[in-house]
Formats: structure tokens, sequence, C-alpha cells
């Protein structure tokens, strides 16, 4: 493999490290690399076993639209495209166009005999720049050499995952049928939601002190309240944006964003790190801009600075939470021998 240069670091826990980078020799081009052998040595043959579902995936995949595309892999993980995009828990589409495209996106899949099999996390599907849909994370998919019935439950549950994200960030584009497809549940899903999850929150959870909902979904939604309340004594108040990222050896942790005046700040429970800023980024609506926070917490700097372009008045409030950035495990790499 050509030697990699490293801008970020997106993900880390106990199956692998994800790195941003682009080849030595090709600075313009950016791609991923999922490096595995620097896993914890329990956690290793499971890693692998998870590497090589992804591995085969993107094989199968090669040439469908909307999909990473694997370029090379050796004795140390895998390299594959990088596919831009705004994970749609923070883009929240809600033109039916970006949901015609995501069904396009699972028929192409269909029709390769792949099963993605973790569509429930919105972070794994994403809106491109010019308002596709994109799917990334193929580690639980599955490649099927016949259609048989297996096949035909998980492309369903693939399908029904997608309903769930319209039903949660474009509602008003439900409609009877699709609530109905929604409630019917295939009886692994079934099996699974009584049994198996149960487990696997347990180990995941408990034990490792993991979660895969790139992190912390689950997590931010057990603290963020408790974060508000003790905000609220704060002379000035403060409001609160919380986005995950990635944490040395230990998976995601949570990145606080408080916008209020300067002074001490209470210790938030539950937040990893904490960032006080005079200003939050807003959008036209007023709304605040998390996109940008989330990239401002994983390292992604320059896209940051493309979607501030043309917009001085965005930049300015951007420039001191740029410059005061908390997160610096993109400067802690997991040491890999050059091949």
């Amino acid at each position: 493999m050509e030697a990699f240069v490293t801008n970020a670091v997106l993900k880390r826990d106990v199956f692998s490290e994800t790195q941003k980078g682009h080849l030595m020799g090709d600075p313009g081009t950016t791609v991923i690399r999922r490096i595995v052998s620097v896993s914890p040595i329990w956690s290793r043959p499971l890693a692998w076993w998870l590497a090589g579902r992804e591995i085969r995936a993107l094989k199968a995949l090669a040439g469908v639209p909307g999909t990473p595309r694997l370029i090379e892999t050796d004795r140390h993980g895998l390299l594959r495209t990088w596919t831009e995009g705004m994970p749609i828990h923070l883009a929240r589409p809600r033109d039916p166009e970006w949901y015609r495209d995501a069904h396009r996106v699972l028929r192409a899949l269909r029709r390769r005999g792949i099963t993605h099999n973790d569509l429930a996390k919105p972070q794994n599907w994403l809106e491109a720049p010019n308002g596709s849909a994109a799917v990334i994370d193929f580690q639980l998919a599955s490649v099927h050499r016949r259609p048989g019935r297996m096949f035909q439950v998980m492309a369903y549950e693939d399908f029904r995952h997608l309903l769930k994200q319209k039903r949660a960030f474009a509602p008003h584009l439900m409609t009877p049928t699709g609530r109905r497809l929604l409630k019917r549940r295939s009886l692994p899903s079934r099996i699974w939601r009584a049994s198996g999850k149960r487990l696997y929150n347990l180990v995941t959870r408990r034990i490792l002190d993991w979660s895969d909902g790139e992190g912390t979904g689950d997590r931010i939604e057990r603290e963020e309240t408790r974060m508000r309340a003790t905000l609220a004594g704060r002379p000035g108040g403060g409001e609160l944006v919380l986005v995950p990222f990635p944490l040395p050896a230990k998976g995601s942790g949570i990145y606080a964003f408080v916008e209020g005046p300067p002074g001490p700040l209470p210790r938030l429970p539950g937040a990893d790190l904490v960032q006080l800023v005079g200003r939050l980024p807003r959008g036209e609506d007023g709304k605040v801009r998390d996109d940008l926070l989330a990239l401002v917490a994983t390292n992604r700097i320059e896209e940051a600075e493309a979607r501030m372009a043309g917009d001085p008045t965005l930049r300015d409030v951007m420039a001191p939470i740029l410059a005061g950035r908390l997160n610096l495990s993109d400067r802690r790499l997991s040491a890999v021998p050059t091949p």
C-alpha cells in the first residue's frame, strides 16, 4: 500500500481506527483507512471478521453510486474512497428527492445481493452536497449468493429502516402504507429486539463502555437533560450543543459546545470535552449549525471551511471556535508499521 498521510481520526473503537487522509502520491484525493491491526488482541478476531464482511461487500458494490469503493487491502486493514456528505441526523433531509434516491441505493444493493444490516443508525446515511443519498459503514453487511428467504427478510429490514429515518426527519412524507410497513417487523427483528439486542447492549454499553451509534447517540439522550439543568444556574445561561467525537482507544465521546459569557463552567456530567464559545453558528432560520460543530469536534477543519465559503459573517463566528477546538486526537495516531 502506498504511504498514507493522515489528516484526521474519525473514529476509534475496539474493532478498528478509522482515519481520513490521502495517499502520498495523490494529495488531492481524500480516502479512508480502516486500521484493524491496532485493535486489542482480545477483540482482533472479531475485528477482522467485521473487516472481512466490509471488504466482501465493497467488492460486490463496485460501481454503485452512493456507496464507497474499495481501493486496497493489506495486513493492517483496508483503504476505501471517502464519501462526501453529512450524516442525516445532522442534515435532517426533508426533500422527497433524497428519500427517492435513498430507495434507489437500496434497490441497487438488492440487485447485487447485498444487505447492509445496520441502517437503523442515521450516521450510516449521508446527504451529499448535491442533495443525493449515500450509504457508508458496511461492517455488518451480508453478500448473498441466492435471493433466498433470509436475503428477502434482511432486505426488507433495510427498507423498513429507511422508513424509520423518513419518519424521524420528514414525517410529512410518510404515507399510510409506509406507516403500516414500519410497524410490520420481520420475525428475526422481533426476536432480536426481545432478546439479542438486550444482550448486545449489556456487553457493549455496560461491559465495554462502548456504543455503536458512532459511539454516543444513547449517551447524549441520557445526559443532555442533566447537562442543561447544570448550566441553568450559570450566570448568562447558555445554549448547549452536543456532538460525538472519537476518543483514543475508547470509541466515541461527547463534545459539548456551550454558548455564553466568559467565566468558569460547571462540570457537565457525561461530557468528555466542553468548549465555551461566545456565539454559536446559526443559519438564516436561526437554528444552530450543528453540522459545522460536528466537523470541528471531529477535526474535519477543511470541510468546515468549505461549508463557510462565501459567508464572511459565519466565518467570523466560527474563527474563535476553530481556534479553540479541544479535540486533538488527530495528533495522537496509532502506530502502524509502514508496509
